[in-house]
């Protein structure tokens, strides 16, 4: 009893926390374009900035509620604070966070998996901050290797190399789940190729297909 209301007082504390950081990370966001536009007095108007957000901002809000309702239950509190501060959360943050949960042998949602978790992120957050750092100022001798087209395949494989090593372990776990969403997206994308850069908001379509796929094999006692 005396543990589950530490660990409570521990989720309001990490709840406070993290909502002042998110507040001061969107203000420090928002500044630098703001400073720039006062030190140099070059406003954009107003109604090329609408114009522009009004292209691109509908995509994002959808994306942001899509990923916040799919990962923060992967992630836990602290973890979910700490990725959508620091960003890039598909393609670094949640393979970091599962992967050591799974190395760990602990699973989402517990205390355990929370901790790993938030472990993992703040580590990879490190991580990445010193290799843009590296990368920055390595950046004017190597720039004409990084663009030349030898490399260019490499770059556009970069996210089925993270996943892909992944979803070999989860779907070898439960490979009879995983088959249905799996072969749902191998068609989908098959038939519109087009739909391969919305893929952040097919990532529930394709939870819900498992879902409702692990519901149907349990009540038919295959899993």
């Amino acid at each position: 009893m005396r543990r589950a209301q530490k660990y409570a007082d521990f989720r309001d504390y990490e709840h406070y926390v993290g909502r002042w950081w998110m507040l001061t990370g969107s203000l420090l966001l928002l500044a630098v374009p703001t400073t720039i536009c006062v030190v140099y007095d070059a406003w954009p108007p107003i109604t090329d900035l609408l114009r522009g957000l009004l292209g691109v901002a509908p995509i994002y809000w959808t994306v942001g509620t899509i990923e916040v309702l799919t990962y923060v239950p992967m992630l836990g509190t602290g973890g979910s604070y700490l990725g959508f501060l620091t960003g890039n959360l598909t393609s670094l943050k949640v393979p970091c966070a599962l992967n050591a949960m799974q190395a760990s042998g602990v699973e989402a949602g517990t205390e355990e998996g929370e901790l790993i978790s938030t472990i993992a992120i703040g580590v990879s957050s490190l991580v990445t901050t010193a290799i843009i750092a590296i990368g920055v100022l390595a950046l004017s001798s190597i720039r004409g290797f990084i663009e030349s087209p030898l490399l260019q395949p490499a770059f556009d494989n970069i996210l089925p190399a993270l996943f892909g090593p992944l979803a070999v372990v989860y779907v070898s776990k439960n490979w009879k789940i995983a088959m249905a969403p799996l072969i749902f997206m191998i068609v989908l994308f098959v038939c519109v190729p087009a739909l391969a850069s919305s893929v952040g908001v097919l990532v529930p379509v394709g939870a819900v297909i498992a879902i409702v796929a692990a519901r149907i094999l349990y009540k038919k006692g295959l899993v």
